[in-house]
């Protein structure tokens, strides 16, 4: 009788140790599951916050066409752009010429902005309200024409602006027509061909629309005319300043007198109201506004532009433009949202 009675009490007694034992890990099992949907929360909460994030960046292309001179700003600023700001975003940048890149910009699906070297035309402004493109012009910088020379030009260091006018009017064959003590070698004109606003403005503010000297070398390619001024003695070209800037270890700068002795262009004498002003001039990007309306990574680029040219204008060869002309296009942008 004692021994059934003991072993009852051993068959309770390990019952209750079972049953210890599963509401212990039915417990556990609580407290793993609740810690376990926390988790879930937090990675969801970091899920949607990251969601959130990607749709602030920004997809999709920009395309620039345009001025050969303005080209390595705009190469500037859409590299820092796409590394710094929306690598998402592809900003293609070309450099056929201010008259070409119109042309590619005044179509239908043209281009997103046009560099250029010059204003716009009044025919290219008619082409744009025919074809229902709203175009906004950014001047984003200051370049000076510079008048280049070989290395092996030791004499004309200087030269006063009429002479320069006369040179690339064919008014001197020879370096001694204009000074005896120069050599008697026959003059080589060169420079950027009718693609270009440089072209252009030499053409039409420079030479006010008289023919260009005969047999002058024009190219397209800023590259080729360093290359051929650099390699002739002879040689006397014109471009922007920010390929001078860049290439002054194969050419010289011709400082120009434009009635109070010579100037040498620099980032300081091009700036707005400086003494090269009578070689200085304004150039820009415009903008197709449509474009802009419709696709939120060009006005967004648009509005970075305007935002940071003048930090990289000096670094690639441009004066900048007054803080309060950048801050006036921001604001016009702005409105544009």
């Amino acid at each position: 009788m004692k021994f059934k009675k003991y072993l009852m009490f051993l068959l309770v007694a390990a019952l209750a140790v079972v049953l210890v034992a599963c509401g212990g890990s039915d417990e556990e099992n609580t407290e793993d599951t609740g810690s376990e949907d926390a988790a879930s929360e937090d990675t969801a909460s970091e899920d949607t916050e990251e969601t959130d994030s990607e749709s602030s960046e920004l997809e999709g292309s920009v395309v620039i066409d345009g001025s050969g001179t303005v080209y390595p700003l705009m190469a500037r600023l859409a590299e820092e752009y796409m590394t710094n700001e929306q690598p998402g975003v592809s900003v293609e940048v070309s450099r056929a010429g201010t008259s070409a890149g119109f042309e590619k910009f005044l179509m239908e699906d043209g281009t997103d902005f046009n560099d250029a070297s010059r204003q716009i035309k009044e025919e290219e402004q008619a082409k744009a309200d025919e074809l229902g493109i709203d175009v906004m012009e950014l001047k984003v910088a200051l370049d000076g024409l510079t008048i280049v020379t070989s290395p092996e030009n030791d004499w004309a260091t200087e030269l006063t602006e009429q002479q320069v006018i006369d040179i690339f009017l064919g008014e001197y064959t020879n370096w001694s027509d204009i000074n005896p003590e120069w050599p008697e070698e026959e003059i080589q004109t060169y420079g950027p061909n009718e693609n270009h606003g440089t072209y252009e403005f030499f053409y039409e503010n420079i030479l006010e629309e008289q023919d260009l000297v005969e047999g002058i070398d024009l190219q397209q390619e800023y590259s080729t005319l360093v290359t051929l001024v650099a390699e002739d003695p002879n040689a006397i070209g014109f471009f922007g300043f920010g390929y001078y800037d860049s290439n002054q270890d194969k050419i010289n700068a011709v400082s120009i007198d434009f009635g109070d002795g010579p100037v040498a262009p620099s980032l300081d004498t091009i700036a707005e109201d400086g003494d090269y002003a009578g070689f200085t001039r304004p150039v820009f990007t415009y903008l197709n506004t449509n474009n802009a309306t419709e696709k939120a990574q060009v006005l967004d680029y648009a509005l970075y532009v305007m935002n940071s040219t003048n930090e990289f204008a000096g670094e690639t060869g441009f004066a900048p433009i007054p803080d309060e002309e950048a801050q006036a296009a921001v604001e016009e942008l702005e409105a544009l949202k």
